[in-house]
């Protein structure tokens, strides 16, 4: 069985992301993409997810953070290469 590559990508989202579920939503659908890494809120508005796994799934979680949940309105998304750093799962931080 071979293993599928694996990336990291830390996203920034700006826009009505604090206060409106986005960083549950966000734990949520990267977990059952079976992605690690993180999502915590930045004190400038935006919030900030890290994330590794295979370049696919990441891809998948790129769409859910610029869709967001109900209540948020996401303006924009960044999206830049990262180094792999070992999680075991994937994390709201505070």
């Amino acid at each position: 069985m071979s293993r599928q590559p694996v990336a990291a990508r830390l996203y920034l989202v700006h826009g009505r992301v604090h206060g409106v579920g986005f960083r549950d939503h966000t734990q949520r659908l990267a977990a059952a993409l079976g992605l690690s890494g993180y999502v915590r809120n930045l004190d400038d508005g935006r919030v900030e997810v890290y994330a590794v796994g295979p370049p696919d799934k990441l891809s998948e979680l790129a769409g859910g953070l610029r869709k967001g949940p109900r209540l948020a309105g996401v303006r924009g998304v960044e999206e830049q290469e990262a180094a792999v750093r070992d999680y075991s799962d994937f994390q709201i931080e505070v």
